[in-house]
């Protein structure tokens, strides 16, 4: 297993970050828009809007993921919702995705947030398999549900 290094991105990780936010979005069956994927992150970064962990070994970024601050109004505390996570498809089952929330959650415990969320489709059998194993409850009792205009 190979250990990578995982940090805070920082405005001169944008491009190469980008390019693995392209590949995660093209995944989600989006068109490949590397120089929006670029622009958003920008601005994520630029007005503190969201938190980019990297993970970097062999002097390159294999993976992210993206971590939004949101707020509980019952426990009345702030909590992240891990947004995003992409590995690139040559670095996975090694650990990468692993390093990358056990970081999000020291960040959680560090910040004195409540906890980390996220949500992933059922389809998602190594996601599925990998959240239990790393302290994650599945919540059987809510129904989520989304608008669009």
């Amino acid at each position: 297993m190979i250990r990578p290094e995982v940090r805070t991105a920082t405005l001169e990780d944008i491009n190469n970050v980008a390019y693995l936010f392209d590949s995660y979005r093209v995944f989600y069956k989006q068109p490949s828009d590397l120089t929006g994927a670029r622009n958003f992150l920008k601005d994520r970064i630029k007005h503190n809007e969201s938190v980019i962990l990297i993970a970097e070994t062999e002097q390159k970024i294999v993976g992210f993921t993206q971590l939004y601050p949101l707020f509980s109004s019952v426990i009345m505390k702030p909590v992240y919702l891990l947004n995003d996570l992409y590995v690139h498809p040559e670095y996975r089952r090694m650990g990468m995705a692993s390093a990358l929330i056990r970081e999000a959650q020291n960040l959680v415990m560090k910040n004195r947030f409540a906890g980390l969320s996220l949500e992933t489709e059922r389809s998602n059998t190594e996601g599925n398999s990998l959240y239990p194993k790393i302290g994650f409850s599945l919540d059987t009792i809510h129904n989520y549900y989304h608008w669009s205009p």
